[in-house]
Parts: C-alpha cells; structure tokens; sequence
C-alpha cells in the first residue's frame, strides 16, 4: 500500500480548514494517506484545530511564507510516494481519492492529474448548481464520475488548488518558484517545467471537488488584481513571453508556446529547489521565520 502525503497551506479561515479536513477524513482511504499542514502565521485558533487533526503533521510558520514557500516546506516534509498540494478552501467529494490515482496508474506520461471544480479558471471550470447541503455537494459530484467515467483530456496547465503527482517529479523538477509571492503564476511555471520534462498534464471530467476560490487572500486584505498583476510580471520576465503583464493578466497567454520553445530540460534553467529561498515582499530582505513541526498521532475522529 502506496502513502500519499496530503499538502495544505493555512492562514486563518478555520472555518474553511475544518470543512475541508472533514471532507477528506470522510471521503480517503484511511492508513492511505497523511496530512502535512503548513501554516502561514495564523491567529484564529486554526493551530489549535490542527493539532488536534489525526496523522497529520505541522509546519507553522511565524511569518507568511506564501503559497509557493509554504508548499515546498510540506513536500520537503513529506513521506508518501505520492504529493497531493490540496487549497484549504476546498472540499472533496466521494471517489476523489482513488479517481485522481487512477489517472496516474493507467497513463505513466501524465506527471499531473487535477480534478474539474466550479470556481477554478476556465480550464479546469464545469457549470455546477449551488448546493445547499453536503448531500447536494455529493450528488454533484456523484452525477460527474457517474457521465465521465475515465474521461479527461491533457491540458496545457493546472490549477493549484488541487494537483495530485509521484513524489519522483520533484525529483526530477523541483518544487515551486518562490519568486511568485505571496501566490499567483507558481502553478503555471510548475506546470510548464512538468511539461518541459518530458510529462502531461491531465484534467480529470469525473473527478469534481468544491473550490471556494480566494479565500486567503480575502481574509488578508491582499488585493488580488494587483498581487496578480505583479505577479504577471515576473512571470513574463521568466519566460520571455512577449505580451505585457496586463496582457497576460487580462487575456491569459498560449503555455505550449513556452514548452515548444524550451526543448530540453536544462537543470539550472528549469529546476527549482525545495529548500525556501523567499524573499520580503519589497524583495530585497528574507523573511523572519520560525518554523516548529509537531506530530499528532491520535486516532480520535474529527469529524
């Protein structure tokens, strides 16, 4: 039996933590998986709730690392032979688990498998009704892998929210690029770098999770157009995209022109370590940070 460690970043919204913990206690193999939480300074009691969450561990930061830092401590951390990075604004549904693994087993090309959601960008996006309830949520989902079973296609990038991959990627491409703070873009040059090593990317129709979309970034006050929008920038400059930052904000951008462009996965151009390398926001001095990792072995239920 294969483990797969679980990635959630925290920032406050216990509320949305907990909802989503619950989810994947209810609906994941147990002894299949573990958590690894990475809390980014949180001060609303969601450190408490961690610690009280059974085969997970924690990672709380005393400064905000950012999305793309607050990942790589968690896969640097982990122990399963697969990484699962999950938004903690998510909330998972019956058979996520073993659909998202089914598409790895069954392609050995694809490096990246990721679900459909109802708040994701286009791509990955299915119209869905609201649900009032946890049952209308299951049913949704249950209607989805029910109409598609097995179905999806390779996609040109993921979304971050939810990407399910072999540990040996990060092996092979390193983590995400801590340039991209507070968050933005991480996911997009992750996904160009899988691509650019040789792997596929795939979005799997059946498999559907809830996606509350911004959540962190509302509960902070970041104003997201222009945390974007910088971003965008950086990401242009990386790249050597040759559309403006607005542009690429604004209209999106083509990820197999980058792909066609680098044909051969050069490590000191396209490898990113794990180790954190993050930057201020001003972009000049590290970030303070205190890092504590505890260990909750308890097998009492939260749910």
């Amino acid at each position: 039996m294969t483990l797969t460690s679980i990635i959630m970043l925290t920032r406050n919204r216990v509320d949305l933590t907990a909802r989503c913990v619950e989810s994947v206690i209810r609906h994941s193999p147990e002894g299949e998986y573990e958590f690894i939480f990475v809390d980014n300074g949180s001060t609303d009691g969601t450190l408490s709730y961690l610690e009280t969450v059974p085969q997970s561990r924690l990672i709380a930061n005393v400064a905000n690392q950012g999305f793309a830092a607050g990942n790589n401590q968690g896969m640097a951390a982990a122990r399963g032979t697969h990484i699962l990075l999950l938004n903690n604004d998510t909330i998972v549904t019956p058979e996520w688990f073993s659909g998202l693994h089914s598409c790895l087993e069954r392609d050995p090309s694809i490096g990246i498998a990721g679900p459909v959601s109802d708040n994701v960008a286009p791509i990955q996006r299915i119209q869905t009704p609201p649900f009032r309830s946890m049952d209308e949520l299951n049913a949704t989902a249950y209607l989805c892998r029910a109409q598609n079973k097995g179905a999806g296609f390779y996609s040109h990038k993921l979304i971050g929210f939810c990407m399910l991959f072999h540990q040996s990627l990060l092996d092979k491409i390193g983590g995400f690029d801590e340039r991209f703070f507070p968050g933005n873009y991480e996911d997009d040059d992750f996904s160009i770098r899988a691509r650019i090593a040789g792997k596929r990317l795939w979005v799997a129709q059946d498999v559907f999770i809830h996606h509350e979309g911004q959540g962190t970034f509302r509960s902070d006050g970041v104003d997201y157009r222009l945390s974007t929008l910088a971003n965008a920038e950086k990401f242009r400059e990386k790249w050597n995209i040759g559309l403006s930052a607005f542009e690429i904000s604004q209209h999106g951008y083509n990820p197999s022109d980058i792909v066609a462009r680098e044909s051969f996965f050069i490590p000191e151009r396209h490898y990113e370590p794990l180790t954190s390398q993050t930057l201020a926001p001003d972009g000049h001095s590290p970030i303070s940070s205190s890092i504590g990792i505890s260990f909750s072995e308890s097998n009492s239920n939260t749910v």
